[in-house]
């Protein structure tokens, strides 16, 4: 027999999951008339069971996130395609659908572009969010329809621009695809959920997000610009603001995304130049494409009235808000609320970890932060839970949290050291 080193054992291939790549009984005409709108209704109506139901906008291309094509999926009734921007209100398609359990993926993603024309869920299950309460470490579509189907989804087309008319067929059978095994998916993120005991957290969750208003809008959006914290003076903050301010406004007009007329990395250059003249801003980075030459003069005279703001109404350093200081200067400002946060942190993260839960899901953060900051006297579990509802918190997260926070702040108070406290900055609880 032949000597030599064989080499570790080669391990068996593992074959290919399937791959999903077209919906049963093919891809259906997109509705975009009232006729075929009539039609979809009456079949969603006569439909049994959940309704699947998905949402495609065109981020990155329009201005503002509504929805450009509504995909739906019901027993008895088949898959719908349908097209909000030709017929605007769909308040009779969400009517057709009465009470009937809403299924979707990312649900808070896609409820705001539905409620804009007419559709609202009374009851809703969220697979994504189910799939974080089941402790998935990937919560996308394909990687969750992979975890309890076995199956590979096709998804070449998730960044395409949803507004172009009309729609390629490739673009249509990608959409298809969204709701054709939605309603499969809800039974098995169901039943994953009810075998670890938290089908009951979960549905408190979907109705929290079906029964959610809108979000205010931000006081102070421009703040949003992406690489803000490089720019240092409140002057340059200024001309960040009026910037953004203009391109806003030439966006809405064109109905296009402000970053396809000016990336935000320019806005944040030209602030930290302060360009004097327009061939000085053409030169600054960002300043390169098609509407940056065609609108140079609207731009530069936003850096102009950046510039021109008068020294008490410059923008401060920080956001305006009602929530607690950063935590990096707790310590220095109040030591005692240092400690209940990292205690509240630590203990919140073991929590999170003893029930393969994300720490976010189990706590939200600011809550936490404004607990540790301000507590009620005295911090024991009751009033802790007290304002924890009264912060929004579900019942199963109360249950959960009240009694630890509670031992944790008192642990602070008498000077004890949380157990591997999380790091500033890492994932924690605060």
């Amino acid at each position: 027999m032949a000597g030599g080193d064989a080499g570790p054992p080669q391990q068996p291939e593992v074959p290919p999951l399937p791959l999903l790549d077209a919906p049963t009984g093919g891809v259906p005409p997109v509705a975009d008339t009232p006729a075929a709108l009539a039609e979809v209704v009456a079949a969603m109506a006569a439909g049994t069971g959940p309704v699947a139901v998905d949402a495609e906008r065109a981020s990155g291309y329009r201005y503002g996130q509504r929805a450009f094509l509504v995909q739906l999926r019901r027993a008895g009734a088949g898959t719908a395609l349908v097209d909000p921007e030709a017929l605007g209100d769909l308040s009779a398609l969400g009517e057709a659908l009465g009470d009937a359990e809403w299924v979707l993926h990312a649900a808070s993603q896609d409820l705001p572009c539905l409620a804009e024309v007419g559709m609202r869920p009374v009851t809703l299950f969220d697979t994504e969010l189910g799939s974080r309460l089941a402790g998935l470490p990937r919560v996308g579509l394909g990687a969750v329809v992979e975890e309890f189907l076995g199956l590979r989804l096709a998804k070449e087309h998730s960044a395409v621009d949803w507004s172009t008319r009309p729609l390629p067929q490739p673009w249509l059978n990608y959409a298809a695809l969204d709701v054709e095994v939605l309603l499969e998916l809800r039974d098995a993120v169901a039943a994953r959920l009810e075998s670890q005991g938290k089908l009951g957290w979960a549905r408190e969750e979907f109705a929290a997000v079906a029964a959610a208003s809108a979000p205010a809008p931000p006081a102070e959006p421009w703040r949003r610009v992406s690489g803000l914290h490089a720019v240092r003076s409140r002057r340059q903050l200024a001309v960040v603001r009026a910037l953004w301010q203009a391109r806003d406004e030439e966006a809405r007009r064109r109905d296009t995304s402000p970053g396809r007329l000016l990336p935000d990395a320019a806005l944040v250059a030209a602030a930290r130049a302060v360009p004097r003249t327009p061939q000085a801003l053409l030169g600054t980075p960002g300043f390169t494409g098609r509407a940056a030459r065609t609108r140079l003069t609207a731009w530069f005279a936003a850096v102009e009235a950046g510039r021109a703001v008068p020294e008490a109404e410059l923008p401060q350093h920080a956001a305006r808000g009602d929530g607690p200081p950063p935590p990096r200067t707790w310590a220095q400002r109040d030591p005692e609320a240092a400690a209940r946060l990292a205690a509240g942190r630590a203990a919140v993260t073991a929590l999170a970890e003893q029930h393969g839960l994300p720490v976010e899901n189990l706590l939200q953060p600011d809550a936490l932060r404004r607990l540790a900051w301000a507590p009620p006297q005295p911090a024991d579990a009751a009033a802790l839970a007290a304002a924890l509802r009264a912060s929004r918190a579900r019942d199963w997260q109360v249950g959960l949290v009240a009694q630890p926070l509670a031992e944790a702040f008192a642990a602070a108070a008498r000077g004890e050291q949380p157990v591997d406290a999380p790091a500033e900055g890492g994932r924690s609880a605060g």
